[in-house]
């Protein structure tokens, strides 16, 4: 019959924590029991993990990342690639935004002769003469950027005064061109970019 009081169950188990007390011959077989019991949970607990696939790997020169459709996975330095893979708790995706790059495009002739217009006008300069007058010749072939940054710019000042060879295109894409132009002073290489209005200098730096 089942133990139904409390009174019955604590009886029983006085006597099962009793019985390795009662001699030393019921001491030792406990003692073995006991050793016997961790024994076989030791081997078992390496078994259940590697069938559950739950411990983590450590052989080789193993590292974790993330990669872009937001899962973990595990690689080595070698060709073997990695295996395990677990969700990262609702961790966004990372983006990737991919580089791009400007075609190359044949230089258009427009641009050309806007980049030669732009120069033969930087050059003409004359002792006394007002810089608005310098501006206007330049305004129709200049960015409106480009402008404000030549407003505090003094005519005697430029280095030059005549264009003195055929303009070369050093880079061109379909929406911007490098030219240069050789003068009596520096060579200058403009910056052309195609705007609203057409082709525009918007800029220039000095190759010697």
């Amino acid at each position: 019959m089942p133990i139904r009081t409390h009174r019955g169950r604590a009886a029983v188990y006085r006597r099962l924590w009793g019985w390795p007390l009662r001699s030393p011959k019921h001491l030792i077989m406990a003692l073995v029991l006991l050793v016997a019991l961790v024994s076989a949970v030791g081997l078992l607990l390496p078994e259940l993990s590697s069938r559950g696939g739950a411990a983590p790997r450590t052989d080789g020169d193993s590292v974790d990342y993330t990669v872009d459709n937001g899962t973990r996975e595990s690689a080595s330095d070698g060709s073997d690639e990695s295996t395990d893979r677990e969700e990262l708790g609702g961790a966004p995706p990372t983006i990737s935004v991919p580089t791009v790059t400007a075609e190359s495009a044949a230089p258009d002739p427009a641009g050309i002769d806007v980049a030669r217009s732009w120069v033969t006008n930087w050059v003409r300069h004359s002792t006394g003469e007002q810089r608005q007058q310098w501006l206007d010749r330049l305004r129709p072939h200049t960015t409106p950027e480009f402008i404000g940054v030549l407003e505090t710019v003094e005519p005697a000042n430029v280095p030059a005064t005549e264009l003195t060879g055929e303009l070369r295109t050093q880079q061109s894409t379909k929406n911007s061109m490098r030219v240069l132009a050789p003068t009596d002073g520096p060579t200058l290489r403009l910056h052309v970019v195609r705007a609203e209005q057409g082709w525009r200098v918007a800029g220039y730096d000095r190759v010697d």
